[in-house]
Order: C-alpha cells, then structure tokens, then sequence
C-alpha cells in the first residue's frame, strides 16, 4: 500500500469534512490533489481494501429495526439456507460461525416491525426456528484500525459520544438516507449530488447531514476498511455469562478495550443459550483473539458464569445497511 493511501485510511475513517468540496481539502492536507484522492479511494474500493466510503447509519436511531439473528442448520442444507436468507434484502451481514447455531445475521428494517416479517419469512422458506438477539445494552461500537509503514495494523477505539435528543426524520432526512446509505459520490461535489437525488440544495443537506451526526443518527462518515483484507483475518464473537448486577459496569469495561470492535447486552434465550454479554474481537489470527478473549475473561473474573468464542469460518454476505427503500 501506498503512503498517500496509508494516511488516508489512518486519518478519514470518521470526521470526513462536510463542505461542498470535501476532497479537495482532504487533499490539500495530504499533499497530492484531488483527483488524485478521488481515483485513489475509488482504487480502494474495487480492491476491496474498503468495504465501502460514507455514513455509517444507526437504524434504531433513525426508527427502523436491527437485530442479530442464527440458525442451527443442518450441514446438508447449509448451502440451499444460506442462499434463502442471502436473497432477502433486509440481510445485511451473514456469517458461518463454529458452533451449533452455525449461521448469524444481521436483519435491518425500515420500521421495527420488519424484523419479526423477516424473521416469518425466513422460518417459512428454511423450515428451521430464528434465534434473535436483539440489542438491549449498547456499551461499544467501532474499531478504527491504524497501518503502519511496514504494513502492519493496529487498532484503537472510537470515542463514544452520548446521543440523548429523541429523533424524528423528515421526508427530507430520508431522501438524504436513501442517497447516501450506499455509500457518498466519489465526485468533486459529492453533496451537490446528493441534493439533486433528495430535491433539496447543498447547503440544506450538509445541515441535516451535520444534525444528523450530532444527534446520532450517523455515527461517524468516512472510510470502513475491510479488516480481513489488511490483515485481521480473524475474529472471534465472545458469548460471556455475566451477572446481571454487574453486567453494564462490566460492559462498559469491555467495551473500552481497543480491541473489541462491539459490546452488547442481548437477550439469553434459555435453556439453549444462556449468554447475555457479547463482545466482538480481531485479531491477526486464532492464537491472537485467544489470548485477547483471555484479557476480557480475567477482567470478567467471577462475575462469569460460563463462556464461549464463536469464531468466523466464511462470510456468506457482506453489504452495508440498507434502512430506507
């Protein structure tokens, strides 16, 4: 990788400017211009070194649903569910994780009803129960990952903002959603473009993309580096059996750790699963989200009861949150 795409990645995977030519001054303080920038990032993305470049949307934020959801498939129709549950466009991410409950999505609605729809749908074609595990508790999300000159990578946390304003959206807001829910336009104007999609004017829509920031609704916009390509080709979805007296102390604790990319409180769905702590953690390889999940499990001490690490085998689907038809 080159140095200009190093730092680029480094510093732009959140705090993109909202100006009418944003690249522009992206460029001038990398010191190259900005056509330059715009093939560049649009070089990253075709070789998949970003999985995608814009806002990243909390649905629940902005009204819709969100849930992870698993299966327990049986290994003989593994391929035909996988393909079922990859057709619905509510399936943002699918994976087959080493465990009896073999494969976990996430499904994202327009309106929080949508999900038990989804979940119907998907029960009716597999014939297998949904398993939902929606979130309770949010104690962390995000990882921003740093490369250094050698091509290694590191990670470190976001800072987590508090989002108190209870949120409505507008016509306006949604069409901005729609605009942009697959990513920015990689042009001069990227808000130019994104007005003359949402019938508005760019200044209007850099004020609702900033109100939108402020209040939650977007949690950051800017690159989202693909971790397997540059390295972290493992991770390890940690399932911890935690006392509810002590489980959002704790969660916070974990959430704070700059390897753990998310940290929730989900439902146990008893006597099958008893788990109610979720952390997410990367790592190079197995041997390196072992001795990372090690670190939670000492943090965790007593306070838990059981555990398990549910490692990623293949990623069935991969594509950003689609929140507005």
């Amino acid at each position: 990788m080159d140095e200009l795409s190093r730092q680029f990645i480094n510093q732009f995977q959140g705090g993109f400017p909202l100006l009418e030519q944003p690249f522009a001054s992206i460029a001038a303080g990398l010191d190259t211009d900005e056509t330059n920038l715009i093939s560049m990032i649009q070089d990253l993305l075709a070789d998949g070194v970003l999985s995608r470049f814009g806002p990243l949307y909390d649905a629940v934020r902005m009204g819709g649903g969100l849930t992870l959801a698993a299966l327990r498939v049986p290994e003989k129709d593994f391929d035909r569910v996988a393909e079922q549950v990859n057709s619905l466009p509510e399936i943002a991410h699918n994976y087959r994780r080493e465990h009896a409950l073999n494969m976990w999505f996430v499904i994202a609605t327009e309106r929080p009803e949508g999900i038990q729809q989804t979940i119907d749908k998907i029960e009716s074609c597999t014939g297998l129960p949904v398993y939902s595990f929606p979130k309770l508790q949010e104690y962390y999300v995000g990882l921003w990952l740093l490369l250094d000159a050698q091509g290694g990578v590191t990670t470190r946390s976001f800072e987590m903002p508090t989002r108190t304003i209870d949120v409505v959206l507008d016509d306006l807001d949604r069409s901005i959603v729609r605009a942009t829910q697959g990513g920015l336009p990689l042009v001069s104007e990227p808000f130019a473009d994104v007005a003359q999609q949402a019938g508005s004017d760019v200044a209007t829509v850099i004020r609702r993309l900033s109100r939108m920031i402020d209040n939650g609704v977007i949690r950051r916009i800017g690159a989202v580096p693909n971790h397997y390509r540059l390295g972290l080709k493992s991770n390890g979805m940690s399932v911890w059996d935690v006392a509810e007296s002590r489980l959002d102390a704790l969660g916070e604790e974990i959430g704070k750790l700059d390897f753990v990319s998310h940290c929730y409180q989900r439902p146990r769905h008893l006597p099958m699963w008893r788990y109610n702590l979720f952390a997410m953690v990367h790592g190079h390889n197995g041997d390196e989200v072992a001795r990372k999940i090690g670190e939670i499990a000492n943090i965790l001490g007593e306070d838990c009861n059981a555990h398990e690490v549910l490692f990623s085998s293949a990623i069935l689907k991969k594509s950003g949150l689609r929140l507005v038809a």
